[in-house]
């Protein structure tokens, strides 16, 4: 870890502009440098020369499915055995770092996927559930998706309707899911509803099931290279082997939230990257009063202050993937990454915006683009406001919104 050796500086040379001013690189082994570089390049290839159409034209394009399977970047925590990477959780955060750079809705379908739709499955599956779905996912054969939310209850959950009753040899789901990314186009959905009792359970339930349908949402602003849709149930018969015993209660999809929140802190932090390095750029190319604008005060001021939150931000992701390998990172730390990454992403972004002036709100450059996709990583798995009111339970001991 943190060594000089040669292969180190070949991987360093081989990677484009990456802002590391407090060598957070040297905290990094071997390993975590070649995925970052290995994902950096795909994002290079199959990504960034085409996003911006896709982002203009809603259009999710459904091959990359495929080529995020072929990669890795689908449940790289989970073990080889399944189908997954095996790896460290910083290794999964500089996959989802590297893909945010690209796009937040890119982002989006890879830590579904892995954080939302894989990682219950494994964690709280039975061993046929794993050999059966986990593979196929890992691949990206399947697509799935992860219904929590409904048109009602959002930030909270607990008052879900969506249930299911025993039929005998199967259950009956009922109600519907909202703002589901992924789900016009997923082969499967990990559904969250309540027993007879009021117990919430997960349930794969599988497409093609009748009753089972995925109306897709239209007229997005913002992460438009992302399927988003609903889920609606109408009876569906849900075998009995698709329940997901290992865990009941609330708790289950909120350890899958934390699992994607801690994804979404290094995203955002990709994102954040991309605006920087573009002002930067652009700054230095932008002439005005016969200067580049990088000249001027404001201009480095800004910049200043776009790096400075990145460093920390970096520190901070670094820090929060310790403690996830060690088993140690609570819901309230992975919370103030998630809301302070996130919001200070969307800061920069927004700065970035105003130093390229009028082009910023093109298409020849990424930030308008970025912006629009943080307002909703801003809001989802979690809004900014009830990430506050989750740190400040764990200041005072009091819960603020029940």
């Amino acid at each position: 870890m943190g060594g000089n050796s040669e292969a180190r500086k070949s991987l360093k040379q081989d990677l484009f502009e990456h802002p590391d001013f407090y060598q957070v690189d040297g905290l990094l082994s071997e390993e975590h440098l070649l995925v970052r570089k290995s994902i950096r390049d795909f994002v290079k290839k199959e990504i960034s020369p085409y996003i911006e159409d896709w982002a203009q034209r809603a259009h999710f394009p459904y091959d990359i499915v495929r080529k995020f399977g072929e990669i890795g970047a689908f449940g790289p925590t989970i073990p080889q055995a399944y189908g997954g990477g095996g790896m460290d959780y910083i290794s999964y955060g500089m996959i989802m770092q590297e893909i945010e750079r690209g796009d937040s809705g890119m982002r989006s379908t890879a830590s579904v996927q892995g954080s939302l739709v894989m990682y219950p499955i494994y964690k709280f599956g039975n061993e046929e559930q794993r050999k059966k779905y986990l593979p196929k996912l890992a691949s990206g054969e399947w697509l799935g998706c992860f219904g929590l939310t409904e048109p009602d209850f959002g930030s909270n959950p607990s008052g879900m309707v969506t249930n299911f009753k025993d039929a005998g040899d199967h259950y009956i789901l009922n109600g519907s899911k909202m703002w589901i990314s992924n789900s016009p186009r997923a082969d499967l959905a990990v559904v969250w509803a309540k027993d007879e009792s009021g117990r919430i359970h997960g349930l794969v339930v599988e497409r093609g099931m009748e009753g089972f349908s995925t109306p897709e949402t239209h007229g997005k602003w913002s992460l438009r290279a992302s399927a988003t849709g609903e889920l609606v149930f109408d009876n569906v018969k849900v075998p009995k082997a698709n329940l997901l015993t290992g865990k009941t209660g609330l708790g289950a999809p909120m350890m899958c939230l934390d699992s994607a929140r801690y994804g979404i802190a290094w995203g955002a932090i990709g994102a954040a990257m991309d605006c920087y390095e573009s002002a930067r750029r652009y700054a230095a190319e932008r002439i005005q009063f016969g200067r580049p604008i990088a000249s001027f005060q404001l201009v480095q001021k800004k910049l200043s202050e776009m790096l400075t939150e990145i460093t920390k931000a970096q520190l901070l992701n670094w820090r929060l993937g310790k403690l996830m390998d060690e088993g140690k990172a609570t819901t309230a730390q992975i919370s103030l990454a998630k809301r302070n990454n996130v919001q200070v992403a969307l800061e920069i972004a927004r700065e970035a915006r105003q130093i390229h002036g009028g082009m910023g709100i093109t298409g020849e450059y990424p930030i308008m683009r970025h912006m629009a996709n943080l307002e909703s990583v801003v809001t989802y798995e979690g809004t900014h406001d009830i990430h506050l009111l989750i740190l400040g339970k764990e200041i005072t001991g009091i819960q603020a919104f029940v």
